[in-house]
């Protein structure tokens, strides 16, 4: 098969990895800088050009769109698709991941366990918003953060509604969410791959963080998930529309609770901490699918 990573890097583990594993199974690969890609868009011979070269005859693309190029990375894998090249993640699915709010409401409405959240525009009643999660401590996150930026812990009321008022006040969209102390800074992320948790790692916080993202400082071990983590991440990741992603969750006193589903999850620790070859479980679930479209 011919397929195009779309990333920003080739130089990035993940994307590396991802072209180690289709070329060790005998496909050409290709890494694309999706920003430099413009689009001929027309109903009778949409294309995609890049480097003033139109890319022709891709089988499959393997999004790897960063969180802040979501609207233009989107367009790109859009338009592969109206050119009817499969999609590892289809691009509306990648968009509704993005927005950490539809997502919560996507997945509140499937039932899937959450920690209590709030959200609001006006600061008129912050003691309500505060009140609705339970108080302090709680966790208050800007929409737009990514990789535990702008998330804050306040640890009493006065600093939760400091906090609120500084956000609004610069006008940043917030959520406020319930602090599920039992976590003890410590999350799981499982990877999921076509419905099916295929590796999975607990992630502690440095000592005083209560964040637990691996670049923060903190450590990770590959875990055996209960059968009811292992069910909300696919469930989480279906109700996404991803085939694709990265689940993360915290253990609370009653049950996981989803904190975030990742479109674009990064292989390196997950690989290095589980040993699965994750990047080859991604290239067969693309050989699999592009087969049967192939022969319907």
């Amino acid at each position: 098969m011919k397929i195009a990573i779309l990333s920003q890097d080739s130089s990035l583990y993940s994307t590396k990895r991802l072209r180690e594993a289709g070329e060790t199974r005998g496909h050409q690969m290709r890494v694309i800088n999706y920003l430099r890609c413009y689009m001929n868009i027309t109903s009778h011979q949409p294309t995609v050009v890049y480097n003033g070269n139109l890319l022709e005859n891709f089988d499959a693309i393997i999004p790897r769109i960063g969180a802040s190029r979501t609207f233009y990375g989107t367009a790109v894998v859009r338009q592969f698709e109206v050119m009817g090249v499969f999609s590892a993640n289809e691009s509306h699915a990648i968009s509704r991941s993005r927005d950490k709010l539809h997502c919560l409401q996507i997945l509140a409405r499937e039932g899937i366990g959450l920690p209590v959240t709030g959200f609001a525009h006006a600061t008129e009643d912050i003691h309500g918003l505060i009140e609705t999660v339970g108080g302090a401590p709680l966790v208050i996150k800007l929409l737009e953060g990514t990789q535990g930026i702008g998330v804050v812990l306040a640890e009493t009321y006065q600093a939760a509604k400091s906090v609120i008022e500084a956000f609004r006040g610069l006008n940043a969209n917030i959520l406020v969410q319930e602090f599920i102390k039992e976590a003890k800074g410590a999350d799981i992320r499982c990877f999921v791959v076509n419905n099916k948790v295929v590796a999975s790692m607990k992630r502690q916080g440095a000592e005083g963080e209560f964040r637990s993202n691996l670049h923060r400082g903190g450590k990770a071990e590959k875990i055996k998930l209960t059968p009811e983590e292992r069910s909300t991440a696919v469930r989480a990741a279906k109700a996404m529309g991803l085939k694709i992603a990265g689940v993360d969750m915290l253990r609370s006193n009653h049950g996981p609770v989803v904190m975030e589903v990742n479109s674009s999850p990064g292989l390196e620790g997950i690989e290095k901490y589980t040993e699965v070859d994750v990047a080859s479980k991604i290239i067969e679930f693309l050989e699999k699918n592009v087969k049967e479209i192939a022969t319907d």
